[in-house]
């Protein structure tokens, strides 16, 4: 069920790994790196509570999900084959913004599409297993580019816009596998066929564009007390992470290599370590998440999402004082096991607290608590990058780790209910 999440996050990973450097290749600055990501978060605020609000209104031959996996992985594929083709930074945040849609469209209903198939007791293993899927792609993503110069390719290979040839071949891979794998993975576990009560709901529910808005702000005024809590856990966390994807390597290239400039031979030694560290905390986080199946069960997903956020916290604030590259994987640990935990145990939370009738619709609105901490970054970094943190990424990544101190005090307090309604988590 979850091998579609392969592709999909092998997709993010190549993101998160060379969106940034692309962008210096072509000649941003760094201060502008936030503003020219807004493709994701303005994507997923737009995208994502629409179309959950729409499939769960769709009853169509192919499936309530289904039409939209697969309109989101055509966009994703298209979007990864020509990223590494750009030729200007304005082909490349465009491509960006199409390729962003396409994750959007896919992400939403595949998170609804694993609740809709499992009984409430299996959505610890159901969504941790996604998280387990999202660490080894994302590993794969990060690690194919070292890969192929380990195979031979010159690291320093690049294109007439300075783009390395290593990033062009791996963005064509996840280019076939977003679409492989989540093809395949509908065809062999399609969705449940709807019940009877369901498809009457649905035949009478309005479908019309204000009808979905409606639908959303329902559901927003009608938001289960767990969920509220857990945004502002997600304020913190996804600010940090935002910061984290758009910096890291800025900061290995000035901790490691001793150079800020992006055409360097010194900064394409930075993406590429900064892909094996990042591969090795995905694989961190493909083992933490199953081994966090049974500590969910018997201490509760919030009281333990708290204390991995902290060991990603420590992982953050050491991260910017290493000098050598093997050093780089040792805070890698505590931020893989918190990225496990980021991709999993808040959806057990959700999950166990949404009507299953607005499934669709409360998963999309949950990527806004997500996308939004994106976009205030977005928003904000570039007014004190160079002010107040001294033009600096080495101090970007020490505010990464105080902000997930403060997502873990926040996730402290969310209460859970298990299956039978009772309360579990730990409460403040």
């Amino acid at each position: 069920m979850n091998l579609g999440f392969l592709g999909l996050q092998f997709s993010f990973g190549l993101q998160q790994g060379n969106m940034a450097p692309i962008y210096g290749y072509l000649g941003a600055s760094e201060a502008a790196l936030p503003l020219l990501q807004l493709a994701g978060p303005v994507t997923g605020l737009l995208v994502q509570p629409l179309i959950g609000a729409m499939s769960d209104r769709t009853d169509s031959r192919w499936g309530r999900r289904t039409p939209y996996f697969l309109l989101g992985a055509l966009l994703c594929a298209a979007g990864l084959f020509f990223m590494p083709l750009s030729s200007s930074l304005l082909m490349a945040v465009s491509i960006l913004w199409i390729l962003d849609a396409g994750n959007n469209i896919t992400m939403e209903p595949y998170r609804a599409y694993v609740a809709d198939r499992l009984n409430a007791d299996q959505h610890q293993i159901g969504f941790l297993t996604q998280s387990a899927f999202t660490g080894l792609a994302q590993m794969f993503a990060f690690l194919t580019p070292s890969l192929l110069v380990w195979a031979g390719m010159n690291q320093d290979w690049v294109d007439t816009h300075n783009i390395p040839y290593t990033a062009r071949v791996a963005f064509m891979v996840g280019a076939v596998l977003s679409f492989s794998t989540i093809l395949w993975s509908i065809r062999r576990v399609p969705e449940l066929p709807l019940s009877a009560e369901d498809k009457a709901r649905i035949a009478t529910t309005p479908k019309d564009f204000g009808a979905v808005l409606r639908e959303i702000g329902s559901a927003i005024r009608a938001m289960p007390v767990a969920m509220r809590k857990l945004a502002l856990m997600s304020l913190f966390q996804w600010y940090a992470m935002a910061a984290y994807w758009a910096y890291v390597i800025y900061s290995i290239g000035r901790s490691v290599y001793h150079t800020s400039l992006p055409t360097s031979s010194g900064f394409h030694s930075a993406v590429l370590a900064n892909g094996e560290m990042a591969a090795f905390y995905n694989g961190v986080a493909f083992v933490a998440a199953f081994a966090m199946v049974p500590l969910a069960k018997r201490f509760g997903a919030a009281s333990l999402h708290a204390g991995c956020l902290v060991l990603a916290g420590l992982g953050m604030l050491w991260l910017p004082h290493v000098a050598d590259k093997w050093m780089l994987f040792l805070p890698a640990i505590g931020i893989g096991i918190g990225w496990g935990s980021m991709m999993g145990n808040p959806y057990v939370i959700l999950a166990g607290s949404i009507p299953a009738e607005r499934t669709g619709v409360y998963m999309g609105i949950f990527n806004m608590m997500i996308v939004i901490p994106m976009l205030i970054f977005s928003g904000t970094m570039w007014l004190f990058y160079d002010r107040l943190l001294g033009g600096d990424p080495r101090n970007v990544l020490t505010l990464c780790g105080v902000l997930m101190f403060a997502a873990a005090a926040a996730v402290w307090s969310v209460r859970e209910r298990d299956a039978q309604g009772l309360s579990v988590g730990v409460g403040a």
